[in-house]
């Protein structure tokens, strides 16, 4: 999780706060607001940064939206982000991976393929008929974070394929479900993990969601898996859901050599579905939804 004192997501060599800190702090005027942020780090979004977070995840859909339309066989993930780079300049974006962590993130998008869980790098390697295809996009639009994705099925696929696309958005669904004030994060894992194994399928506990709207990451961490993390849901609070479901074991293995790409360890295919959520005073908003 990036804080004031860390270096830059822009990679300017200055510190976040004297960088692209959002220039409006987030109100600590209500007790709630201050008990979050003391207990947890949990930033409780203010109406103007919630109205500023929505604009970043309507133009964050959009992009995913037109990369999914473009991802067919024979084209190239490196063609998807050429796209990428053409949709964000178009929105008066900032793709938010190029040139996150470390060591710096290569593309303006994630391409994960097949037994690519998450963060596959995009290549030469043009897309073929029964591929599946996560597209992840994450879009800094004024300073303001969104961040979602989604899976593309290249012509036809394998039930295997089909099974693990389908239950990955199943359990995202039901995810959203039981979110509303009051609810607390380990039902999240609950509903994710409860159907991805009636359905034969396992939960990656290596990666999770988290909070996201100042800054790329931040608190609360959002696991998929089951876990007791008792932290109550409040209006204000935003965070992605983000459930990788594989068709085999849950383990996942990051490549040697990018030190990005995560596998799933017996090569079985794995998908992802991923939506920024606002709690309401009554519900959940879902940010990164084109409907709304």
């Amino acid at each position: 999780m990036i804080s004031r004192n860390d270096l830059c997501w822009c990679g300017s060599g200055q510190k976040w706060k004297k960088c692209h800190y959002p220039q409006h702090e987030p109100s600590l005027s209500q007790p709630l607001a201050m008990r979050y942020m003391k207990q947890y780090g949990i930033i409780l979004k203010t109406a103007e940064q919630i109205a500023k977070i929505r604009h970043a995840c309507k133009i964050t859909a959009l992009i995913l939206d037109e990369l999914c339309q473009k991802a067919a066989a024979g084209v190239t993930t490196i063609e998807l982000d050429e796209l990428s780079r053409k949709l964000h300049k178009q929105h008066n974006a900032i793709p938010a991976p190029l040139n996150y962590g470390e060591p710096p993130y290569p593309k303006t998008i994630c391409t994960s393929l097949n037994e690519v869980i998450c963060h596959g790098i995009p290549s030469q390697r043009p897309l073929i008929n029964g591929d599946i295809l996560n597209i992840d996009v994450s879009c800094i639009v004024n300073g303001f974070f969104g961040d979602c994705s989604r899976m593309v099925a290249i012509g036809e696929i394998s039930q295997e394929k089909q099974l693990v696309m389908d239950v990955s958005k199943e359990c995202l669904n039901r995810a959203i479900s039981v979110c509303r004030p009051g609810a607390q994060i380990w039902q999240i894992g609950e509903a994710i993990e409860d159907y991805a194994s009636a359905k034969g399928c396992s939960v990656v506990n290596q990666y999770v969601g988290h909070g996201v709207g100042i800054a790329f990451h931040e608190p609360p961490e959002i696991p998929h898996h089951y876990n007791r993390l008792a932290i109550e849901m409040v209006p204000g609070m935003i965070f992605t859901i983000e459930p990788m479901i594989n068709a085999g074991v849950r383990e996942g293995i990051i490549d040697e050599i990018d030190h990005w790409t995560v596998r799933t360890k017996d090569g079985k295919p794995s998908a992802q579905w991923e939506h920024t959520l606002l709690i309401t005073e009554n519900q959940c908003e879902i940010l990164t939804s084109l409907f709304a």
